[in-house]
């Protein structure tokens, strides 16, 4: 029987498989977390989506700096699990921690089709590159960057409508739902892991500062993706008169234009179009402009009496 789960979690994605293990009746003598972190325009500290999840159910939490650390391996050796589940924790465990459990198993749920998008940004990732398909994958663990066989797999959609934001309440319980159906046919001795075919690997790094920048000369329906890839954190937008603009919602056009990538072409009562790369053309729909509410695009820019081209990615 594999009833004792050591918990490896962090972020909002996590908290579905943390309530599934919990709610199916895993004992989970420890939840293991990340540190809190400073926030917010104060930079107040914050306990991660885990721990507030874990502590409301009575649970121990413990948020070592390092789980490489031989203080912490010990003690999590102590707790004689038999099985380690891990979901968006955010540090790669170390071999001695993978072979504590008495069952042989740690196992991670990643939010991708696995090879594809190994890596801390596997959603925003997909959604950038146009991805019409993700999903979540139940891997036995490595030592290495999402690299173990695969256990399970499930896909879901991305649809026009979806964000980063969606998709990850999608895959967070697509997640937790496999992963109880994993663990149950573990222990039937009815999964037979399957290797990764490492050459269609593919990357999803973290997400950056520049990464939440629109560029003008990227074609209409690269900047959409890119929109939805960074909603609703860290959010995409753009510099104008030296102030950041946030864009919420846009689509693209389907007319095309001879205008230089960048040009205002023209605004309407709720929208404004923008030329981008390759003629292909932007309707702006929802802006946030810096220190204001969310608007739509045509009432900002009759406020900002825009004029001219918008087209660098750095304050001017």
């Amino acid at each position: 029987m594999m009833r004792r789960v050591l918990f490896f979690g962090t972020s909002e994605f996590a908290v579905p498989t943390l309530l599934a293990l919990h709610d199916a009746g895993y004992e989970l003598p420890v939840v293991v977390t990340q540190p809190d972190r400073p926030t917010g325009r104060h930079l107040r500290l914050q306990p991660t989506p885990v721990r507030r999840a874990a502590e409301e159910q009575g649970l121990t939490v413990w948020t070592p700096e390092k789980v490489r650390r031989k203080e912490f391996i010990e003690q999590a050796r102590a707790l004689a699990p038999d099985v380690i589940v891990v979901a968006a924790f955010g540090q790669i465990l170390p071999e001695a921690l993978l072979k504590i459990p008495s069952s042989g198993w740690a196992i991670n749920v990643h939010a991708s089709l696995l090879p594809k998008y190994r890596g801390a940004a596997p959603i925003q990732h997909a959604i950038l590159n146009g991805e019409t398909e993700t999903g979540v994958t139940i891997m036995q663990m490595e030592p290495t960057l999402d690299t173990g066989p695969i256990l399970a797999q499930r896909a879901c959609p991305i649809l026009p409508e979806d964000d980063a934001g969606t998709i990850e309440h999608k895959l967070a319980q697509l997640g937790a739902d496999l992963l109880i159906e994993t663990l149950r046919a573990l222990e039937r001795g009815t999964v037979i892991p399957q290797p990764q075919e490492h050459s269609l690997a593919t990357y999803a790094p973290p997400i950056t500062r520049e990464d939440s920048f629109i560029r003008w000369d990227e074609t209409a329906c690269r900047i959409w993706c890119r929109v939805r890839a960074m909603s609703p954190k860290p959010g995409a937008g753009f510099f104008y008169n030296g102030r950041w603009v946030k864009v919420w919602k846009c689509v693209p056009a389907t007319e095309t234009t001879h205008q230089s990538p960048g040009s205002v072409l023209r605004a309407e009562r709720q929208s404004l179009f923008i030329a981008c790369g390759e003629g292909t053309v932007l309707q702006l729909l929802e802006v946030q402009p810096e220190s204001r509410p969310r608007m739509s695009a045509g009432d900002w820019a009759r406020g900002a009496r825009l004029s001219g081209n918008l087209t660098s990615p750095t304050p001017t």
